[in-house]
């Protein structure tokens, strides 16, 4: 049998960490996904979808993210009852994260709550000093939302250019593989 759920989607509301008896971290969160199609007056529909995190995943989540973070969650479905203090039963159906991918850069949850991007000053590593949402180079050399100096990509990935190597360029090096059969595993 096979339960698996994957899901892209942004919290509903900030994370509120809690411990069991036991001293294991959890945390209970839904993400807002939306649906593939509009409804008939062209409005995007979407589903608000409940989830729990455990032990290390659930500290990382109440630390790094807030409402309206974007996300991926990879998990299993479980479902389960208990009867509410009226002597119903309620259903539960809740989605329990194996894994929970932070989808954006930390300084974009900041600045989407500040209506707007503002430059993050690059990314780690990128060796740029201004550029925006994506430094001019990360992210393929998106454009500045932030209004800072954008800087030309290093490479197709925003790091930094290998150095050349340096003497000849012609010794050593050759545009044709020479394979003899005896190096052929067939």
């Amino acid at each position: 049998m096979i339960n698996r759920v994957v899901l892209v989607g942004r919290l509903t509301r900030d994370p509120e960490l809690k411990y069991t008896a036991n001293g294991i971290a959890n945390l209970r969160f839904s993400v807002a996904v939306n649906r593939s199609f509009t409804s008939q007056n062209g409005e995007r529909q979407a589903d608000f979808i409940n989830c729990v995190a455990w032990r290390g995943q659930a500290e990382n989540m109440a630390k790094f993210l807030r409402k309206g973070s974007l996300i991926g969650v990879e998990g299993r479905i479980e479902t389960g009852s208990y009867q509410a203090q009226d002597g119903t039963t309620r259903y539960t159906t809740d989605v329990v994260a194996d894994s929970v991918q932070f989808l954006e850069p930390r300084s974009a949850q900041g600045d989407r709550a500040g209506g707007g991007f503002q430059d993050p000053g690059g990314f780690p590593g990128s060796g740029q000093q201004s550029g925006g949402f994506g430094g001019g180079g990360g992210y393929g050399g998106a454009p500045s939302f932030g209004g800072g100096q954008q800087q030309a990509p290093a490479n197709d990935f925003g790091m930094p250019s290998m150095p050349a190597p340096s003497g000849n360029q012609g010794s050593g090096f050759s545009s044709t593989i020479n394979i003899s059969d005896d190096d052929l595993p067939f």
